[in-house]
């Protein structure tokens, strides 16, 4: 026989009451929903104001990239990406890469250098920091139009100030204005007459964040400045360096100011033989002297996304090196040790032995007489 056991039906009297909802105060309601909301509305306007004035500009320029845009008629016509295609096979818009490429190399590197070694001799124990922190930002205050027009005068090809030293000394003169190279060196040492102070700064703020201590531990350990530098403070700047690294390509490789200014006396802007017009020069020269906003607006995009591909590139870089410097350091630190260890395991235990035993305190019995109870 089997038996079916079944649990007997609970009466609604067994059952046990529900909690009644404790209303919550509206005063708690408001604290939860400022904790949860407040800091998306502070920093909303920092994106409203990035979709007004940058994506949304970014999207309509690329809406008039695919049309035929004259300034002053308007859109003519779909065409597709012709614009892009007709750009890529003029030799003005390679010319003007050319240009831009090799004013930001001759800028970005030696700028980028020089700004921390300044920024390596400022975080050092000086007198009068704080003026000589704040004489080398003394150029960024300065408007580029007026370092335009100053340099502009000093690489005059006559009467400027350089080649009138070149003269003195016997040399000869350097066509400035009308030969590429000089005047891609002209126009880059504006450039980091102007930068070189604000990179150093930034850099100094991150070397003055390193602990330390480490410094004193890596000296006692017998590392000298140079071996610091390499192994402790650039690694430990890396997201710093790497900032000012993208911050420099971006700003290279949109030079406008200083070749528009250097020669305002060509026609045709960027030198009467184009030797030194840049990418965003070139762009406003097809705008607003050919009234071909189509093609300006691909111009805009390729040199968009040519501005993207670079910082990557030097964002890879860089933080390849600095990874390297720091796996570098690791395994300095790690031979080091191991190079204690072995010393510390070479040592004799016997030798070691009476040493321990002489250095350890005697224990006394709590119920010892003491001194003065034998006497």
């Amino acid at each position: 026989m089997t038996a079916t056991l079944t649990t007997p039906p609970q009466t609604t009297d067994d059952a046990p009451s529900p909690k009644p909802k404790q209303k919550v105060p509206l005063k708690h309601r408001l604290n939860r929903f400022d904790v949860k909301a407040s800091p998306y509305l502070y920093i909303a306007p920092f994106f409203v104001l990035f979709g007004l004035v940058g994506l949304f500009p970014l999207g309509y320029t690329f809406v008039v990239s695919l049309n035929k845009w004259n300034l002053l008629t308007g859109p003519a016509g779909f065409v597709g990406l012709d614009n892009y295609v007709a750009e890529l096979t003029d030799p003005f818009f390679w010319n003007s890469l050319f240009n831009t490429i090799s004013i930001f190399l001759l800028s970005a590197i030696p700028q980028l250098v020089i700004a921390v070694v300044i920024a390596a001799v400022l975080d050092q124990n000086i007198r009068a920091k704080t003026f000589w922190r704040m004489s080398v930002l003394i150029p960024y205050v300065v408007t580029p139009v007026a370092v335009t027009l100053i340099f502009s005068s000093a690489f005059d090809e006559k009467y400027g100030l350089i080649n009138n030293l070149l003269t003195a000394f016997h040399l000869d003169p350097v066509m400035w204005k009308t030969e590429t190279f000089p005047s891609h060196i002209a126009i880059a040492t504006m450039v980091n007459w102007r930068w070189t102070g604000y990179n150093a700064l930034i850099l100094l703020a991150a070397m003055q964040a390193v602990p330390r201590d480490i410094y004193e531990s890596a000296a006692l350990d017998g590392a000298g400045p140079i071996r610091r530098f390499f192994s402790m403070t650039l690694p430990s700047i890396r997201p710093t360096m790497i900032f000012v690294i993208i911050t420099a390509t971006v700003g290279g490789l949109q030079i406008f100011t200083e070749p528009k200014l250097f020669n305002p006396t060509t026609a045709t802007p960027g030198g009467p033989q184009r030797q030194y017009q840049t990418t965003v020069l070139y762009l406003w020269d097809l705008a607003f002297n050919r009234q071909n906003f189509g093609k300006a607006s691909a111009v805009a995009w390729l040199l968009f996304l040519i501005i993207v591909l670079f910082g990557v590139l030097n964002f890879l870089i860089s933080r390849r090196i600095a990874s390297g410097e720091a796996r570098a350091s690791k395994r300095s630190t790690a031979r080091r040790l191991a190079r204690i260890n072995e010393q510390r395991n070479s040592i004799p235990v016997a030798a070691s032995e009476p040493a321990e035993t002489v250095a350890a305190p005697r224990a006394q019995p709590d119920d010892s007489p003491t001194q003065e109870h034998r006497s």
